[in-house]
């Protein structure tokens, strides 16, 4: 499965993982509309046996963000349009079918940090830095940015980064929430493909609760929260899955060797 901009190639055998590269290394994986609709269509198109997915960049760097060398002149109207169509593509990674894990390394900048908020796991090496240019260049992000980076990091530092220019190391951004991990430079795929074929071995129903229900559950006041969870959790365990593993365990027949980080 490939696109001029983004390759997608099916891995494993038993849990398959989707790898999903961005490919325009030149432009160092900024991002223009053909590509942003490539990443659309890709979880879109995710084959049913894919219980799990890595996004990657091709070359030194992760995503530098909108290409601006292909920014139009845009009215209000098709400003928001185009907004739009980058909040949908978005939902596709956050919302979609399977977990997605971050490979982050070089910039993560503007639009590339959008594009990993959106994932559930980031996985950086030691070249990542993180930028939001958009404060200098007169301009707002518009992929979702203001809604999932202060989930991360808070609304302070977010205002920080955007008015000042500020760039955010690798260690840093670890420590504040950008990425959940951190790792030698040139590890990040090895690391962030582990962590997927870890993550795929779980019930798919309770991958979908933490991608869908979890996020929501967390935005809402605490009497529904508790109730989402209630509804959410007898889901779960009611599956033919959850009941065998149960079982499993309870047989002694299923491991119980915690893993390690």
């Amino acid at each position: 499965m490939t696109h001029q901009d983004l390759h997608i190639d099916i891995r494993g055998e038993q849990q398959e993982i989707a790898v999903i590269r961005l490919t325009r290394a030149k432009k160092r994986n900024a991002i223009n509309d053909a590509l942003i609709l490539a990443i659309r269509d890709a979880f879109d198109g995710l084959p049913a046996t894919v219980r799990a997915a890595v996004i990657d960049g091709e070359g030194e760097h992760f995503c530098a963000g909108l290409d601006l060398s292909e920014l139009q002149e845009r009215d209000a109207g098709q400003g928001l349009l185009h907004s739009r169509m980058w909040h949908a593509a978005l939902e596709r990674v956050q919302y979609g079918p399977v977990p997605v894990i971050a490979a982050l390394h070089g910039a993560v900048v503007g639009g590339g940090l959008e594009l990993a908020s959106a994932c559930h796991i980031r996985v950086a090496d030691e070249t990542t830095f993180y930028a939001l240019p958009e404060g200098s260049r007169g301009i707002f992000v518009g992929g979702g940015g203001s809604v999932r980076i202060p989930r991360l990091i808070g609304a302070a530092r977010m205002t920080d980064m955007m008015m000042t220019g500020r760039v955010i190391s690798a260690a840093e951004g670890e420590r504040i929430g950008l990425a959940q991990y951190l790792v030698p430079t040139g590890n990040a795929f090895d690391k962030a493909f582990e962590l997927a074929t870890r993550v795929a071995t779980n019930a798919p129903l309770t991958n979908y609760a933490l991608m869908h229900a979890l996020p929501r559950i967390a935005e809402q006041p605490a009497d529904q929260g508790f109730f989402t969870e209630a509804m959410m959790a007898a889901i779960a365990q009611s599956a033919p899955e959850a009941k065998k593993r149960v079982r499993d365990f309870l047989e002694g027949k299923a491991g119980t060797k915690v893993q390690k980080s």
